[in-house]
């Protein structure tokens, strides 16, 4: 039986950075609270990171979603209180490149996924 070296789903999401709060971004990513880290474990993410694009004021997030229902437990972190309060802050920070998107609780989403064209695993 083949060995599958890299299980679970990659995923790639962008959003605009309100420029004027870069600093405060960075600070508040320095330290996220730990109830929102142990939600990312809870529903099966790991490997999450952001990446900062200064020239376009694009925030790129790359994760790994290791759970069976994707979609099932997206719908269940929208139902967090911790994950509530810190979009909350978060989302003042960002414009959403998704059309219509009111902000993370929405169903359109507030991350633009973006889809996976090349992938070199060895």
């Amino acid at each position: 039986m083949p060995i599958d070296l890299h299980p679970g789903k990659r995923i790639c999401q962008v959003v605009k950075l309100k420029p004027e709060f870069y600093d405060e971004y960075v600070e508040v990513h320095a330290a996220v609270w730990p109830s929102v880290l142990e939600l990312l474990s809870k529903y099966h993410i790991e490997d999450y990171s952001i990446f900062y694009l200064e020239q376009y004021n694009l925030l790129i997030a790359t994760m790994k979603y290791l759970g069976d229902d994707y979609e099932a437990d997206c719908a269940k972190m929208v139902e967090e209180d911790a994950n509530l309060k810190w979009w909350k802050m978060t989302d003042e920070m960002q414009e959403s490149l998704v059309a219509g998107s009111l902000g993370s609780v929405d169903s359109k989403g507030w991350w633009l996924n973006v889809p996976e064209v090349f992938r070199h695993d060895h």
